[in-house]
């Protein structure tokens, strides 16, 4: 693809505590996904499809793994002679005593000088613990377009839902006129997807006010943007249409598993024109056995299935024995149900082992119950 003047910072220091135990040493970033990916691959993927050469990847919390994974900038595309993928934690400078990110606009402006390096024209703000797929190109192209200072990103959602997202309000043309941090009584039912474009030379300015602003989150929802706004600068939305989920939670996890599964399903993982690239995990194929029974499910490389296995899916190394059942359910990584047991609308924490004759989850249940250690077996 073309090679556009836009440079990329994707935020990927969130903990996700929602997540429980999923996230207790791994970054919400690093956490897997849809049978062989990890949550990361889809900002990382949506980049180089979209022609941007240079990323950088600012982490912070548990960033052991998530450095590691991301530092192979080759599963990407991302590692030719001026492309890369580069990890940004914070660090301690000698003008500054500053050790952590301290916001979303501060991870940014911690970085001003590797951004300064590559002279972007435009500056693309991604979070990294979102699953979707997006043309940024198109975005961009919409940005000049417009002549727009800034252009922020925002999916329709259910006016029911409003109040638990960013809101833009916009005029007929599309101009943001008004943001709404989580409003009691929206006005509308833009949500802000916390993807943004903006000029660099605007707002490498804002970012250096920022600093030096004892009373500022350093936030570019709830100071940056709006700054913009009473500045009077062009602000504009950029409405996409598309699957986008924020798996912030272990229901919305495991319906953003599920979601793979359904005939409808919009993200399209087999699309050969927008491929979301991750790491070939070196393992042997899957082994179904003689007496397996498998409907609707996603069963990923290196799985032995000797059970039941209905509308569920199965991460890399999953194995399910003799006369175990797996129904509505996700398997991380290297699970492993023993014979006859049960697994009911529930998702399974990465190496867990469920004993023979063990029953977890409840089919009745409102929420799904993630199973995170291991569960003894009958005697």
């Amino acid at each position: 693809m073309k090679q556009n003047n836009m440079l990329a910072m994707i935020l990927a220091g969130g903990r996700g505590s929602r997540l429980h135990e999923l996230t207790n040493k791994v970054a919400k970033p690093a956490v897997s996904y849809g049978g062989k990916y990890r949550i990361i691959d889809f900002p990382l993927s949506n980049c180089a499809n979209s022609g941007i050469n240079v990323v950088g990847v600012l982490t912070q919390y548990e960033s052991i793994l998530l450095n590691s994974y991301v530092a192979a900038g080759r599963r990407w595309g991302l590692d030719a002679k001026e492309s890369g993928v580069f990890v940004l934690p914070p660090r301690e400078k000698a003008d500054a005593n500053l050790d952590v990110y301290r916001g979303t606009a501060d991870a940014i402006s911690q970085n001003i000088d590797f951004i300064d390096t590559y002279s972007p024209d435009y500056l693309l703000v991604l979070s990294g613990d979102h699953i979707y797929k997006m043309n940024y190109d198109k975005m961009l192209q919409a940005h000049k377009d417009n002549g727009a200072d800034a252009t922020i990103a925002v999916i329709e959602v259910p006016m029911k839902e409003a109040s638990r997202f960013g809101i833009m309000n916009t005029d007929e043309e599309g101009r943001i006129i008004e943001f709404e941090e989580k409003p009691e009584h929206p006005k509308s039912n833009l949500a802000s997807m916390g993807i943004y474009i903006f000029n660099w030379k605007l707002l490498r300015k804002k970012l250096i006010a920022d600093m030096k602003d004892p009373d500022s989150n350093h936030d570019f929802g709830k100071d940056i943007i709006p700054s913009l706004l009473s500045d009077e600068k062009k602000l504009y939305a950029y409405k996409f249409k598309g699957y986008w989920k924020d798996v912030g939670t272990i229901d919305s996890l495991w319906e953003a598993n599920m979601d793979l599964l359904s005939k409808n399903n919009e993200l399209d993982l087999n699309d050969p024109t927008w491929k979301i690239y991750t790491e070939d995990a070196t393992t042997l194929p899957q082994y179904i056995g003689p007496d397996a029974n498998i409907r609707h499910a996603f069963v990923n490389q290196g799985c032995v299935i000797e059970g039941d296995i209905q509308n569920s899916v199965l991460f890399t190394g999953a194995k399910v024995r003799k006369g175990a059942k797996i129904i509505d359910s996700v398997l991380m990584p290297g699970v492993e149900v023993e014979e006859n047991a049960v697994v009911t609308r529930a998702l399974v924490a990465d190496n867990v082992k469920i004993g023979a004759g063990a029953v977890v989850g409840d089919a009745k249940s409102e929420h799904i119950e993630l199973i995170s250690k291991r569960v003894k077996g009958v005697e």
